[in-house]
């Protein structure tokens, strides 16, 4: 439904698209994940026409977005990451106005409102002024502007930043809800691992610009042999730290901050206290020592050698 091909855009000097290929399969929820900076969004304004790539391309539901701009519309519902909605209107009121924009009147323009109004869980408060929602009804109202004229395809930009974790969580569900009633295709961006963990078929992870590897969550974090040991040096004796952990099956992956040794390491619990233990017979002064299970943020630090959320928060 969605095929991109070596796309690449720069802006002012910076390489927002480094090469950026994927492709989203029909009924599917896909997910590019990556920390804020990566060319989410970007990729996102190119498969939408609203900016160009400068190379590559890319086409949607079978149109070309830079020579078929008009079909692309037709077929995209679009919901960026700031609200669209007119805050001084009903809910009810901006589904209408969207709806004649999109060339719909009468009763199928009623009926379609109210189906959605319904559908995303806002039909009691329809008649409302959108001022006084909430952040989690705002946002809902949004994915319904993108779904008053039916799309094959809807692009969700950032669909749950700003909102509180309860209502990220309700956000969710209703993505997922709305993926099986409407038979849509959806490309989501996020910065959240647990919310790509939970919501797509298969995603994308997006690192600078480009895109680092590709699959479901489940095949990517099973890609990693073993579980992820971080063991915090306080004399910065890393190099000595990773011999150590060699000789003991922890095999080192990654450094953090000159300090920070992380390895991979079957059955992390049972092997942590030999770890701790030859590293104090080896002399060296141990801060802290955490084990976790694969992750996303595993999966993200062993492909770029970066930690996920130092990444974003630098953005």
């Amino acid at each position: 439904m969605i095929i991109v091909e070596d796309l690449r855009k720069r802006y002012d000097g910076v390489q927002a698209l480094d090469g950026v290929s994927f492709e989203v399969r029909e009924g599917e929820v896909f997910g590019l994940l990556g920390p804020n900076g990566a060319g989410k969004s970007t990729t996102v304004r190119v498969l939408v026409t609203l900016t160009y790539a400068d190379e590559g391309s890319a086409s949607v539901a079978g149109h070309d977005v830079r020579r078929e701009q008009n079909a692309v519309r037709r077929t995209i519902g679009y919901v960026p990451q700031d609200s669209g909605v007119d805050q001084f209107g009903t809910g009810r009121e901006n589904l209408m106005l969207q709806g004649r924009v999109q060339g719909m009147h009468g009763r199928d323009l009623r009926t379609r409102a109210d189906e959605l109004l319904e559908l995303v869980g806002i039909a009691d408060a329809a008649d409302r002024i959108v001022k006084n929602y909430s952040g989690g009804m705002r946002r809902r109202l949004d994915i319904a502007l993108g779904l008053m004229h039916r799309p094959r395809v809807l692009f969700l930009d950032e669909p749950t930043t700003g909102l509180d974790p309860e209502a990220r969580v309700a956000m969710w569900d209703e993505v997922s809800r709305l993926a099986r009633a409407e038979s849509l295709t959806i490309l989501l961006t996020t910065h959240y691992l647990e919310e790509a963990d939970q919501l797509t078929d298969r995603l994308a992870i997006v690192s600078r610009g480009k895109v680092v590897v590709e699959g479901t969550s489940a095949d990517l974090k099973a890609g990693l042999r073993g579980d992820a040991v971080q063991v915090e040096i306080e004399s910065g004796a890393v190099a000595d730290a990773q011999r150590v952990l060699a000789g003991v099956g922890a095999t080192p992956e990654q450094v953090l901050d000159d300090r920070i040794v992380v390895s991979r390491v079957e059955n992390g619990g049972r092997a942590l206290p030999g770890i701790i233990s030859a590293l104090e017979g080896a002399g060296i002064d141990v801060a802290s020592v955490s084990v976790s299970r694969p992750s996303l943020d595993d999966v993200y630090l062993h492909f770029t050698g970066r930690d996920f959320g130092t990444e974003d928060r630098a953005a």
